[in-house]
């Protein structure tokens, strides 16, 4: 009791003085119930992250990585250490990346993780840095990063202590790697990685160069025992499967190898590992390490790290709130920050977009790769744009780039791979969004006609629209077509997507002075209509003839079940997923009195999923109809109170590279970009009572910063004063950066 009291009181005393923002961020929320976040030291959209591989479990001699949906190194529910992963995606619903495992062990040499894996305790993170103890030798192990390369700090007790790197396991579904001995305290190799979301086409290399602080008394390789005539090699508690090979040093290559060092340490010596990768080369692995961490040693690397991360975060600054509320937002914006991530050498080159051939980045700029645009055009991609516009504008750059190399706007892509995962057309609203926010320092001129090839191509040769051609006919999609993604027929999703993306589309041709084409997309952007049911009130999925699906359950497809017409969701799921025309959806409904009551109904009912996109901007819709907007504070503050905390499960599943944590950052600060590539937002009552948004006046008309208010008190809220005075719960993009002060009433 005493214990707890001295920690209880130093911890309010730590809470009353000024905080860092960094100290608000618990890398463990999401660790839990899918949310597939990792603890893992990164830096801000860094190429290079490290976080401890427990997804094996402590009992299991075999691990399947696809029978639980284990797309994440790590997770809270498991306890048993294999390993620093390194390059690890966060908040993925599909396992990839995660390889090239560094392990520190003691004792007599064994290559099997069977036998060298430990359960761990005190771990520890932080932004940047991640540390634990290993039962198994008592080894103290933590690591920290730098945009390109790792650093790891081990702490051995006196004896025989040694560090592995395993190249077999990860959680990749692409095997094979190279290894080759560059010094006695240097390798450098290649894994292979790739089939994200199980694509076969979109594999690649990365490569890496490592380097031990000092000469081991003994290294050497390792390689796993083939398979006699079908048969695997019997399993022996001495190295398991695996045949070592001492006194041999060029190289290696394999499905499953491995390299070790062996050193006899003192009583607390410590010995660091450092890691650069690179997706171009071995050469540029070392150039990447040795120029990030020239100079540096851990401690000043973890420092660095931490720093960098506090100047993104303090970006934003809320007042008032709870301590809880300010973790879950800052956590929140922390996982925003980790994807797109960098995928330029220190040097400027990078893959070509599905090519063999390497680029090379203007100077000053990076590349970006991990375009989860599905999930991020909905609102990551604005959180950038207002927060950090410069980061926004090299990530278009990039998009558009990519359409110059490989012909298309990316979907998914990964490491210069297109994986399709997903459906619609999601670059679209992401371009138009960037360019009417004001960011204009892009090929604009490339990335309309970017817009228009995959809007217009024939689906036979369409990359982007895969059952385009009966999109342009008929105004929709009917069921029968060809799906690109494999899940099933998803008719009315691919449709809602397009319609989305050519609405965003219309508004770019109007302000490019296309009125032609503007028309022309709006009226695309409206066949919505055709798919809405009267007898349901719901958006029914169409067959070839024309009729309606029957029989039809408007509750199929929850629990991100793939029904018919629909993808991971439910009609239910999809049928507000208009943002565009809103108003023309409550008319098809009965107005709006009937369309509210219907979409309270979808809340009431239990058929509001938190945990993915589609329906994620439903409760700001109300936001539209006067005398309802109270409706979307209450929502909103329910969904924030019941599906994020500070618990490992404190994300509602996928974090789906930061998009539930945009969801959370924006709703928290009291306005939401409902409607992806329309400038303007929907206004909440904000969580905190103050929040102050530092501007880039390069983007903001002069502006350095932007301030919200809350109204005190708990009445219900109006909304803010227009410079009529009428109060409204709308705002365009120049209208918030413009303000100066947004106070709510």
């Amino acid at each position: 009791m005493k214990k707890l009291l001295t920690i209880a009181l130093a911890f309010l005393s730590l809470s009353a003085s000024a905080q860092s923002l960094v100290s608000y961020v618990n890398p463990f929320i999401g660790t839990s119930n899918f949310g597939t976040t990792n603890p893992g030291a990164v830096c801000p959209g860094g190429m290079m992250s490290v976080t401890p591989f427990n997804v094996m479990g402590s009992q299991l001699n075999t691990w399947d990585k696809d029978s639980r949906w284990w797309s994440t190194p790590f997770s809270s529910d498991n306890c048993f250490f294999t390993g620093f992963s390194h390059v690890n995606l966060s908040g993925v619903g599909c396992p990839e990346v995660g390889v090239v495992l560094t392990m520190p062990t003691s004792g007599p040499l064994q290559t099997d993780y069977r036998e060298y894996g430990s359960e761990y305790s005190e771990l520890k993170a932080e932004p940047g840095w991640c540390g634990l103890r290993l039962d198994k030798g008592d080894i103290y192990a933590e690591v920290s990063a730098t945009m390109r390369s790792s650093v790891e700090r081990y702490t051995f007790h006196k004896g025989l202590s040694n560090i592995l790197v395993n190249l077999g396991e990860g959680l990749t579904n692409e095997y094979g790697a190279s290894l080759r001995k560059i010094s006695d305290t240097e390798i450098e190799g290649m894994r292979f990685c790739g089939t994200f979301c199980y694509n076969p086409g979109a594999v690649f290399p990365l490569y890496f160069a490592i380097r031990v602080s000092r000469v081991p008394d003994e290294a050497g390789f390792w390689k796993r025992l083939p398979k006699m005539n079908g048969v695997e090699a019997e399993w022996t508690p001495d190295n398991g499967k695996q045949r070592l090979y001492k006194g041999y040093g060029r190289e290696l290559a394999g499905d499953d190898i491995g390299y070790w060092f062996s050193f006899e340490t003192q009583e607390g010596e410590q010995i660091v590992l450092q890691m650069g990768v690179s997706f171009v080369s071995c050469a540029n692995a070392w150039e990447n390490l040795n120029t990030e961490q020239s100079g540096l040693d851990f401690d000043r690397i973890r420092r660095k790290a931490s720093d960098t991360w506090e100047a993104d975060l303090s970006r934003v600054k809320v007042e008032g709130g709870s301590l809880e509320q300010k973790q879950v937002f800052y956590t929140g914006l922390y996982h925003a920050l980790i994807h797109p991530n960098v995928l330029n050498d220190v040097n400027g080159e990078y893959p070509l977009m599905e090519q063999g051939g390497i680029g090379r980045v203007q100077e000053g700029h990076s590349r970006y790769t991990v375009y989860s645009l599905w999930d991020t055009y909905r609102n990551v991609h604005q959180l950038l744009t207002l927060l950090y516009p410069e980061r926004q504008l090299d990530m278009v750059r990039s998009m558009v780039d990519i359409y110059k190399e490989w012909g298309w706007l990316p979907k998914w892509e990964l490491f210069g791979r297109e994986t399709f995962t997903m459906e619609g057309d999601p670059a679209i609203p992401v371009i138009a969004d960037t360019w009417l926010k004001g960011l204009r320092d892009f090929d604009i001129e490339t990335a309309y006609q970017a817009c228009l090839k995959g809007a217009e191509t024939p689906q036979a040769y369409n990359r982007m629209r895969p059952d385009g051609d009966l999109y342009r006919e008929k105004g929709y999609i009917p069921m029968g077509g060809v799906q690109a993604d494999l899940s099933g027929d998803n008719s009315v999703s691919h449709a809602l997507e397009y319609y989305v993306a050519d609405n965003a589309l219309s508004l770019l041709a109007a302000d490019l002075g296309h009125p032609e084409d503007a028309k022309l997309y709006r009226e695309r952007s409206l066949g919505y209509r055709h798919y809405y049911d009267r007898e349901t009130g719901v958006l029914r999925p169409i067959m070839a003839d024309g009729s309606f699906l029957s029989p039809f359950d408007p509750k199929q497809g929850e629990n991100f079940e793939n029904a018919p017409g629909f993808h991971e969701g439910s009609a239910w799921n999809y049928t507000f997923y208009v943002p565009h025309d809103i108003e023309g959806l409550a008319k098809l409904m009965g107005g709006p009195r009937k369309f509210v009551d219907r979409l309270q109904s979808v809340f009431d009912k239990g058929n509001y999923d938190p945990a993915n996109e589609p329906d994620i901007a439903y409760p700001f819709l109300f936001c539209r109809f006067p005398g309802y907007e109270w409706r979307s504070d209450e929502v909103v503050a329910s969904l924030l109170a019941k599906h994020f905390s500070t618990q490992p499960y404190g994300i509602p599943g996928n974090d789906d590279t930061g998009a539930m944590s945009a969801w959370a950052v924006f709703s928290m600060m009291g306005f939401y970009p409902d409607c992806p590539g329309d400038p303007s937002y929907s206004l909440v009552r904000p969580t905190f009572d103050k929040v102050t948004i530092t501007l880039d006046p390069k983007y903001c008309g002069g502006r350095e910063s932007l301030t919200i208010i809350a109204p005190s008190g708990s009445g219900k809220i109006k909304g803010i004063k227009s410079s009529k005075g009428s109060l409204r719960r709308r705002i365009s993009h120049r209208e918030l950066i413009g303000a100066g002060t947004i106070r709510f009433y």
